[in-house]
């Protein structure tokens, strides 16, 4: 493979066009779902959610029991949950039942793996 094939970047390093076209690509991708779903678990008590969702699909009224936090500021934790796909709801009678979905499962299980958590 000759030089014709590489692209000089900032004039001190080769990098062969393919490779280059490629890491292009990437770097235009629409990478916005997959950052906000790190801002959304950048949080403790989401991911304390998160794992308590694990063991049951849970109403507001508990967390609100077992934590600090006002049905309002759970209420926006829990909606920031449902917008990055980790969390569903669905309504029992007078109560708003919160649950992990297949992606909030999966994603967990996966952190898991990686950080033994």
């Amino acid at each position: 493979m000759g030089d014709e094939n590489n692209i000089e970047v900032f004039g001190l390093y080769n990098l062969p066009e393919d490779v280059f076209n490629k890491v292009h690509a990437v770097m235009l991708e629409d990478v916005s779902d997959l950052a906000n779903i790190f801002k959304v678990l950048a949080d403790p008590l989401r991911l304390h959610i998160l794992k308590a969702l694990e063991v049951q699909e849970l109403c507001v009224c508990v967390f609100i029991t077992m934590t600090d936090y006002k049905y309002s500021a759970l209420s926006y934790h829990l909606k920031m949950l449902k917008d990055a796909n980790l969390v569903g709801s669905r309504r029992d009678k007078n109560f708003q039942m919160y649950f992990l979905t297949d992606f909030g499962r999966l994603f967990l299980e996966s952190i898991r793996k990686e950080f033994q958590t």
